[in-house]
């Protein structure tokens, strides 16, 4: 049987992304999922780790897909295109807290200035050129969902419960904050500036859990063992693309018990 729902994750090869793949293609046998990676092989050994649990009900299947790179991003739309003529749900996951040397560790020479124009380039223009060039395809289904990958720390209202972390970790992690705080302004906006497309947008917080984020270290990946299990982010992802949380579109920053204020 064909899968009903057509889904694509950015950045499903590691952490939030790939639990969720995992989540969704094991939920139910209508669901396909693209899972991207910047490096096509980076997506197929996902997309071969998921295959090999044994619990997937759906399919999956491996896509390149560079969010910074226009050109990568309108082959993954083609791509899409000629298998599926559609796509029922683009969730913008791909994000960076830091710039990342090629061993995937966190680049501590590099300066705040270029931090921000790395992280915004990958975690604001990214997003907005994938749902962008995705339109079109999005138009096609019958009920299509964006669904961005937020975080907490973009929500402007909650930012004076966090001074702690702020005296803790210093300016490091203020070029995320301002990219999740941006991301949001454009869930908001692409609501408002298209509303014939009658794509529900979602703005979700994965909250704090395993993942390549923070550093591809054990300690890093782990919180320094306090992050939770990236399946319950996924588990808040499904809630979305199955409609449970519709009353919720445009509140703010949504989270698997409620919703962080703008």
């Amino acid at each position: 049987m064909a899968p009903s729902t057509i889904i694509l994750i950015t950045g499903a090869n590691v952490g939030v992304g790939f639990a969720s793949a995992k989540v969704i293609a094991s939920a139910s046998d209508k669901y396909h999922v693209f899972v991207t990676g910047r490096s096509l092989e980076k997506a197929q050994n996902a997309v071969a780790k998921l295959e090999a649990t044994g619990e997937l009900k759906g399919t999956v299947s491996p896509l390149q897909l560079d969010v910074t790179d226009l050109a990568s991003v309108d082959a993954a739309v083609a791509a899409v295109d000629a298998k599926f003529g559609r796509l029922d749900v683009l969730v913008n996951n791909g994000a960076l807290g830091f710039i990342k040397n090629e061993a995937g560790e966190v680049d501590a020479g590099a300066g705040i200035e270029e931090v921000f124009r790395v992280v915004l380039a990958t975690n604001v223009a990214g997003p907005y050129t994938a749902s962008r060039r995705f339109r079109p395809l999005l138009a096609r289904s019958a009920d299509p969902r964006i669904v961005h990958v937020s975080s907490v720390m973009g929500s402007i209202a909650s930012t004076p419960a966090m001074a702690e972390g702020y005296k803790r970790f210093g300016e490091s992690g203020i070029p995320y904050a301002v990219s999740k705080a941006a991301l949001n302004m454009i869930s908001v906006v692409e609501k408002t500036a298209f509303p014939e497309q009658k794509t529900k947008i979602f703005v979700m917080c994965p909250g704090f859990v395993v993942s390549e984020l923070r550093g591809s270290d054990e300690a890093s990946r782990s919180g320094w063992g306090g992050a939770g299990d990236p399946a319950v982010s996924g588990q808040t992802l499904l809630t979305l693309i199955e409609g449970k949380r519709d009353a919720d579109e445009g509140k703010g920053v949504l989270h698997k018990d409620g919703v962080h204020p703008w």
